[in-house]
């Protein structure tokens, strides 16, 4: 066990790290032309955090939390999503004191007790963007076109976005009671965890991936049927926004996301190519979850989040990944021990230079320190040989054509600047 990884979890090796530092750049990239600045929380926060604001009849909550007493008897849990964090963050340190919309995008580890598949791990990286104190459908807008462009831009084009309202607490209720009428003379039938959600939360009731259940709600009372006015106007203003913007989208009145925070807008990008998991992205409006967290302070807020290993996979799945030049500039080549001194000496003062340079440890022959140069994939090999080491030259080889030349040891430097 000692010499392998837990269950659920995976080391990112250096041969991946490029791509994922591609996918990072995108995305911040992105939020800053959308004006997000980029927060940092802890991995752990403490547990109640998350049972008060993710809501503590969903999966999430009754499942998949990694959830600690600590030395000091307090119950702590790693972070399974980062909206509460974000939002607890947010009033902690006051960053609601202007009228101003506070932007917010974070990118990290989350824990989840989940069975690992492709795409989703017990440890995973998430990419979300939060706005907060700003009301109306045009933020909503903003938050779904930054989530597309990013998909895009990454070359991501066969994508399916997928809108509903889930309206508010004043028309909530009574799409409540339409959903226990309809689903009450099936209530044997449900799965365990249904039967739990009916009187606790039977909206969930449309979201549960059991197929035998999926089927019994079809046809269920829609909530777009119950909505107020308030939830129809601000629905309406967000689908012409999107419209206006060119965004091809499809109303899913089914979808309600897993997480009980979520009032009025609703959304979900996928993917057909991933298949059953084809979900990359989803979120919505949260506008209650700041005065549940804070306990006096009302303000609206909305985000998403984005499953950093599912997009790569999708990435890896169509061949999008560019190539990545993984190679060095100049590799030492010193066959002989008496000299190293002066190859290390120029190996530090060419990195000092700002180039990337590597150099045997071991002394090795020279042909095992070429082999070692076309392994780190070098540009230019430096070979310090005794004959050239009596003239105070040094050899350059041009690794992309074999061509060499000899040159001053203390021309190096400026050798490589002027190329």
């Amino acid at each position: 066990m000692l010499t392998t990884a837990p269950r659920g979890t995976k080391d990112i090796m250096p041969s991946d790290v490029s791509a994922w530092r591609y996918l990072e750049e995108t995305m911040r990239r992105i939020c800053a032309q959308y004006g997000y600045k980029e927060i940092r929380t802890p991995v752990f926060e403490h547990t109640e955090l998350f049972q008060r604001g993710i809501g503590d009849t969903t999966d999430v909550v009754e499942k998949e939390m990694y959830t600690f007493t600590d030395r000091g008897n307090r119950s702590i849990t790693l972070r399974p999503e980062n909206t509460a964090s974000a939002v607890r963050a947010y009033v902690e340190h006051k960053l609601s004191k202007d009228d101003a919309a506070v932007k917010l995008y974070y990118m990290g580890p989350m824990f989840r007790y989940d069975r690992p598949q492709a795409g989703r791990l017990r440890e995973f990286h998430q990419f979300g963007v939060e706005a907060l104190g700003v009301t109306g459908p045009n933020v909503d807008a903003e938050i779904i076109l930054l989530a597309v462009q990013v998909l895009q831009s990454l070359g991501l084009q066969d994508l399916k976005l997928k809108i509903n309202s889930v309206g508010c607490p004043k028309c909530r209720p009574l799409h409540r009671e339409k959903l226990q009428a309809f689903f009450r003379p099936h209530l044997e039938e449900l799965c365990h965890d249904c039967q739990g959600r009916f009187e606790r939360n039977p909206l969930r009731l449309l979201d549960c991936k059991n197929p035998h259940d999926h089927e019994l709600g079809m046809g269920a009372p829609s909530l777009e049927e119950c909505l107020c006015d308030e939830c129809k106007a601000h629905f309406a203003g967000l689908k012409e926004l999107l419209t206006a913007a060119g965004v091809d989208y499809e109303v899913d009145h089914n979808l309600v996301r897993g997480l009980d925070y979520y009032t009025k807008t609703a959304f979900e990008i996928q993917y057909a190519p991933l298949g059953a998991q084809s979900a990359v992205c989803g979120g919505g409006r949260y506008d209650g979850l700041v005065k549940e967290i804070s306990g006096d302070e009302d303000r609206p807020g909305i985000g998403f989040a984005m499953g950093m290993e599912r997009v790569l996979l999708a990435l890896e799945k169509q061949q999008l990944l560019p190539a990545f030049d993984e190679g060095i500039d100049v590799y030492v080549v010193c066959p002989k021990k008496e000299r190293f001194t002066l190859a290390f000496k120029m190996a530090i003062e060419l990195r000092r230079a700002g180039l990337k340079v590597e150099y045997d440890f071991n002394g090795r022959s020279m042909k095992a320190q070429m082999k070692q140069a076309n392994k780190f994939q070098a540009k230019y090999v430096l070979i310090f040989g005794e004959d050239e080491a009596a003239r105070g030259n040094v050899t350059v080889r041009n690794m992309a054509d074999s061509q060499q030349q000899e040159i001053a040891v203390n021309d190096i430097i400026k050798f490589f600047q002027d190329k």
